[in-house]
Formats: C-alpha cells, structure tokens, sequence
C-alpha cells in the first residue's frame, strides 16, 4: 500500500483462495483492458467476459493477453458455455478455450434446462481441462429454488469436481439470492452458510449494498462477483474499512 495504517483488516495474499474478486468485462476494448489493470490488478483475481461476449468480441486474443501478462485468469460467461452446449458443440467448447489459452471455465445452467446430473458430468469432464466454477441459481426471477435445494445443487457440484460455487445474481442483481428488488434473501444466504463452507461460494454481488451486506456477515475476505471494472478500487476499500459504509468496523471500540 501507499502509506501506512493501523487498524486495517488482514487481506489474503495473491494468489488467494478466498477474498476474490471476480470483475464482470462486457466488452471492454483492448486500451480500456490496459487501463483497468494498470490500477486495479492488485486487487483483481479473476475477470469473466460476460455472457456471450467473448464471440463478439473484436482482438479477442489481445486483450486475454494484456490479462494473461497480470496473471489474472480469465474465463468465459456460462452463457457462452449453455449456448455452445444447447448447439450439440461441448467439445467445440473445449476447443475453443484451448484455443485461446482459456483454463478457467463456467458451468451454468441459468438459460437452459440441464439435468443435474447431467451438469455434474460436465463439470466433471471439465475439470481434465482446468479449473471449474459452476453457477447456481436461475436466471428466471420467477423460479424460486428452496434453500434446501441450493445446498444440495451445490454441495454436488462441489463433489464433481468445481472449485466454486457462484451464487447467481445476474448482471443486475436482481434474482437468485436477491429478490427483483436487489434486497438480499437473508434467510436464504444464512441457511445456505450453515452447510457451504463460505470460502467455497463466489456471491454475485453487483451493486454495494449487496457487497456491504457480505462484508459484514463473512467479512473482508468474503469472496465477490460480478463487479463492474470501475468499482474494483471503491470495493477494496470498503473491504478494509477506508469506505464510509463500513469506517467503523474494524477501528478498536474506544476510538468509535
């Protein structure tokens, strides 16, 4: 850091298994991907192309090599992977994350209809070629998941082979463990914590008060998604308290 102070919670070091901080890029171009890691890659762990963005994308390569030379991985939206999968194409997905160095990859079912165990499998082939992160949770606001049956989604997709669960919010967080109005399922969350361990799950937290909400449950290394290029700085101080929202946390109770 730039200067010293006292009273400023322990981040996990990179390369960090909890603490994470997955950025959500929807397409930045080459020059704005330099710029965004030439501030921010202190605190950047990993970097998903939204959705289907990843085909779009003009200098594709480019760009994963401008992330590459920060040794910040990056891997593809489970859109991507669900519209290569409902097309008959998984090995051509395979192939296309070979292709462009790709080790990270994204298991959803948030657009299509997958057969649990069939996602299991395919988090379990995955995983020969790199690590695996599978997303739980619908993209439908309308299809209410019990809590019961996100623990269990996710602690057999844990078994298959993913290094973490994501907790699916969408770009907007505005579903899955949010309700339409970006208002956090507690009771959701917290029943899913009595059996996830919390350094497994990535929570897709877009906006701040869905990120404040986790700060102040898991704490400073809670593991956070989905956050917007610019927001990477404003998040990590609000991670160890040099952010109004949570200044008083971790000062000594006399100095409050």
């Amino acid at each position: 850091m730039n200067f010293n102070l006292t009273q400023i919670p322990e981040r996990d070091i990179k390369p960090r298994e909890r603490g994470i901080t997955m950025v959500m890029d929807k397409g930045l171009s080459v020059e704005e991907a330099k710029n965004f890691m030439s501030v921010s890659y202190p605190h950047v762990d990993m970097v998903k192309l939204g959705f289907g963005t990843a085909y779009v994308t003009p200098n594709l390569k480019e760009k994963l090599a401008i992330y590459r030379s920060y040794d910040i991985p990056v891997y593809f939206g489970g859109t991507l992977f669900e519209a290569f999968l409902v097309r008959n194409q998984f090995d051509d997905y395979i192939n296309v994350c070979k292709e462009f160095g790709v080790s990270y990859m994204e298991v959803s079912d948030g657009s299509i209809t997958i057969p649990h165990a069939e996602k299991c499998g395919y988090i379990e082939k995955l995983t020969k070629h790199g690590i695996v992160l599978s997303e739980v949770g619908s993209k439908d606001a309308a299809h209410i998941i019990p809590p019961y049956k996100w623990i269990e989604l996710m602690r057999a997709e844990l078994e298959a082979g993913s290094t973490y669960v994501i907790a699916e919010a969408r770009e907007a967080g505005n579903v899955g463990i949010y309700r339409g109005t970006g208002e956090v399922r507690e009771g959701l969350v917290q029943e899913i914590l009595t059996q996830i361990p919390a350094g497994k799950i990535l929570w897709e937290a877009p906006q701040k008060s869905q990120q404040l909400y986790f700060l102040e449950l898991i704490g400073c290394n809670v593991n956070l998604g989905n956050i917007a290029p610019n927001e990477v700085i404003p998040l990590e101080t609000m991670r160890i308290g040099l952010r109004g929202d949570t200044f008083e946390l971790y000062l000594n109770k006399e100095m409050v």
